[in-house]
This record gives structure tokens, C-alpha cells and sequence, in this order.
């Protein structure tokens, strides 16, 4: 075991692989020889050379495009678009072919490619840099997404993503690559390695796609979250002295629905929250399956926190984010007070 960062942790999923398995390739905008824009690929072309690990030309849709075309013929390729707001000219390739192709072949052939995007807000990227897209990837049949929280998560759950045969969107929420952010951001940076999810294994160890982990056991309420609004989540109950039961769903879908509804079932109030936009936002769904599943046994109205409706704002960052505060007014809310 060793402390790492998510940026370390997921580095080290990659050249676990790259040295496990021939097939795997690494590449995308600048992840050769500068090794990432956040420097998660840094050092691992001059380790595993240039054919292994290689930059591609600023088009997303050629990037994912090759990559399928790759996996279609036994390769295992990880490819990184450089932030999730630059997915969109990639989408026919995502939604039409990669997650098509099992089912279109009859299950002749697979797309077994991991396509790596950090993703969220928290440091001033502005309305380009910012945005949360996770909701446009678990609509689609035969995707499956994933956004960790944790080191020691991100480097298990990319390593089990690598080895699926299915097409894998990989969401790292930037904010926290280099330390947990429970929201206040006038207060200063923790670091990974004060925290018991830095230690990571150095070698080889999967974390399943469909599980979610509950980070912090409570009797009031329950709170479905993943990626940076894990720390928000167990930021709010602290201050706000409600018991919450946080769940990280980790893998958004498939989703743990077991973990989810025994928890619900226990407290009897939800509270759903995310960083991305409150309208047909992924909440919206867990808000749904709650519904369905746990009706009976809730004593209080699912509460749901999210982004704003608007693009992510550079000069109001702040108000936009979900924070503790208004995390802890949905706490409340459902609590009755």
C-alpha cells in the first residue's frame, strides 16, 4: 500500500494494465510525451514507448472513432478527451457505434475501450470547462458510466473498467484529483494523504462497476451521491448534526440498487444530490427508482440538490455549486425542520 492522489491512483491503474496486457493502449489529446493536461498519463510513454502510449490530433471524434475500430479487433484501448465538455463531436461514435456494437453483431463483436474525461466544476473553468454530462451517457444502452470519488476507488474501478468488455465512460471529477473538497472553498486545500481512501494498493486489485459503498453509516436520512458531492454530503451532515446515511453510488449505471434501497428502507427519507443541472439531471432517475422501489416505507417527500439550470458561471461559481449549506437546508427540509 501507498499514499497516492486520484491523478497518481489512476496513472497507476494504467501502467498496471499496460504491463498486464499487451492489448491495452493509452492515448488521446496530450497524454504522451506532456502526459495530460492534469498529468495522469505523465511518465508512462517513456516506460511502455510510443506505440503503447501516443498523443492523438485535437478531434474527439476521431479519437473515440479509432479507438472502437481498435477494440473491435482485440484491443483494449483507454483514450482521454481532455475535459467531458469536449465529448460532444465524439457522441455519434459513443452513443451510435461504441455502445451499439455487441448488439448489432449479435455479440460477435465488442467495444472493450474506456473513454477518460474530467469532468466538473470547482476551479474556474467557466461555462466550457465545467459542465457535469453524466446523465447524457447513462441514457444510452449499452454504456456503462462510472465517476469515482476516491484513490483508492479510481484506480480499483478504472483497472475493472479496462477489463470489461463493455464501453466504459470513466467521469473523474477534476476537483478533487488532488485532495477531498467538502465545499468550502475559502478554506484551505486538504490533501489526499490525510485521508484513509489515499492507501492503494501498487499492484493489481478490480473494485466491481455495480457497487456503490457507503461512506458514512447513518439513522436520519439517506443521501444517493457520487464524484466531489461525496465530501459535500459528509460535509453537511457534520455541520448540520442530521445522522445521513451517504452512499456513493460510484457506478452510476448499471447501479448497486440493492445498497440503495436497503439504505432507504432503513431511514425512510432520500435526499438526492449532484453537481450537474437540476432538469433530466441523473437525480431524477435515482429520484424515480426510490419512488418505485421504497414508496412504502418513506416518511417524508425525496428531496433533490443539484446544479442550477444555467451554463456552470465563472464569477458565481460559488453560488452555483451545491454546497454544504444548501445540502444542509435539504437535510433539514426532509428531517421536517
Amino acid at each position: 500500500m501507498t499514499t497516492m492522489t486520484m491523478i497518481q491512483a489512476l496513472r497507476s491503474a494504467m501502467d498496471v494494465m499496460l504491463e498486464r496486457d499487451p492489448n491495452v493502449v493509452v492515448f488521446g489529446e496530450d497524454v504522451g510525451y506532456f502526459g495530460g493536461v492534469f498529468r495522469c498519463t505523465e511518465g508512462l510513454q517513456a516506460k511502455h514507448g510510443k506505440q503503447r502510449v501516443f498523443d492523438a490530433p485535437i478531434a474527439e471524434g476521431g479519437i473515440v472513432g479509432t479507438a472502437i475500430g481498435m477494440a473491435a479487433y482485440g484491443l483494449r484501448p483507454v483514450v482521454e478527451v481532455q475535459f467531458a465538455d469536449y465529448f460532444y463531436p465524439a457522441s455519434d461514435q459513443i452513443v451510435s457505434e461504441a455502445a451499439r456494437l455487441r448488439y448489432r453483431s449479435a455479440g460477435d463483436f465488442t467495444a472493450p475501450l474506456v473513454v477518460r474525461m474530467p469532468c466538473g466544476g470547482g476551479i474556474y473553468g467557466g461555462q466550457t470547462h465545467s459542465q457535469s454530462p453524466e446523465a447524457l451517457f447513462t441514457h444510452v444502452c449499452g454504456l456503462r458510466t462510472v465517476m469515482p470519488s476516491n484513490p483508492y476507488d479510481a484506480k480499483g474501478l478504472l483497472i475493472a473498467a479496462i477489463e470489461c468488455d463493455d464501453p466504459v465512460i470513466f467521469l473523474e471529477p477534476k476537483r478533487i484529483y488532488n485532495g477531498p473538497f467538502d465545499g468550502h472553498h475559502d478554506q484551505p486545500v486538504v490533501p489526499w494523504s490525510t485521508h484513509a481512501s489515499s492507501e492503494v494498493p501498487e499492484g493489481h486489485y478490480r473494485v466491481p462497476l455495480e457497487s456503490a459503498a457507503v461512506v458514512r453509516a447513518g439513522a436520519d436520512l439517506t443521501v444517493l451521491t457520487y464524484g466531489t458531492m461525496v465530501w459535500v454530503a459528509q460535509a453537511a451532515a457534520r455541520e448540520t448534526g442530521v445522522d445521513a446515511e451517504v452512499i456513493d453510488l460510484r457506478s452510476l449505471w448499471p447501479l448497486d440498487l440493492p445498497t440503495i434501497t436497503a439504505s432507504v428502507r432503513k431511514t425512510g427519507r432520500c435526499v438526492v444530490l449532484h453537481e450537474a443541472t437540476r432538469t433530466s439531471g441523473f437525480g431524477a432517475e435515482l429520484v424515480a427508482l426510490v419512488q418505485e422501489h421504497c414508496f412504502f416505507h418513506l416518511e417524508a417527500p425525496i428531496e433533490r440538490v443539484a446544479g442550477y439550470d444555467t451554463p456552470y458561471p465563472h464569477a458565481l461559481e460559488w453560488a452555483y455549486f451545491p454546497g454544504p449549506e444548501r445540502v444542509g437546508r435539504a437535510y433539514k427540509k426532509v428531517m421536517g425542520g
